[in-house]
């Protein structure tokens, strides 16, 4: 019944863990020490770009035939699950804009995420699963479950995550689910 949220929500959570945006949320945190316009700025910013995402995802899904999007799907979701492996360093000459918590998150978090890989999974999501609201909804909550701790308990909390643990995860889920797809087909 809710199996494209609970996915979309587990597969983002995983994926998001030492991802650049939870660099990002870290360094958010320590520069405005304002938790709650920090956590309001990730989820305007992911709702914003995930449903873009999840709605091309849709659009994809239409116009390719079944046999071919479950190929793209299969092949994309190992993709990721190789560049999982691989870890996010956010650039140290980036700039925050200089407003508030609220407005310099959701600028920095929708910029970040696209072509970000949890966008990408987004899309592949959208066109594996519908309804398409389930997806963005999961795909936010999966983002707010991985970036809410690191902003409510700072580096304190971001220093004891095993990072290499959940990228590893992270790339066995993608995996599974690229060998799933294409295994199974896209309709299954």
């Amino acid at each position: 019944m809710f199996d494209a949220l609970l996915v979309s929500a587990g597969t983002v959570a995983l994926a998001e863990i030492g991802d650049k945006t939870q660099l990002l949320a870290l360094l958010l945190a320590a520069r405005f020490r304002r938790p709650w316009p920090i956590v309001a700025g990730i989820l305007v910013a992911t709702l914003l770009n995930h449903a873009l995402a999840g709605w091309v995802g849709t659009l994809v899904a239409h116009w390719l035939t079944p046999d071919v999007l479950r190929w793209i799907v299969a092949i994309s979701f190992i993709a990721i699950a190789l560049w999982t492996l691989k870890p996010d360093k956010l650039d140290e000459d980036e700039k925050l804009p200089a407003h508030g918590a609220f407005i310099a998150t959701t600028i920095a978090f929708f910029i970040a995420e696209i072509g970000d890989k949890t966008q990408v999974a987004t899309i592949l999501l959208a066109a594996k699963y519908s309804p398409l609201w389930q997806v963005v909804a999961g795909t936010t909550v999966g983002m707010l479950l991985a970036n809410v701790p690191v902003v409510a308990l700072g580096s304190r909390f971001a220093a004891k995550l095993p990072l290499k643990a959940a990228r590893i995860a992270a790339a066995c889920v993608f995996l599974a689910l690229g060998l799933w797809a294409a295994l199974a087909g896209i309709g299954a």
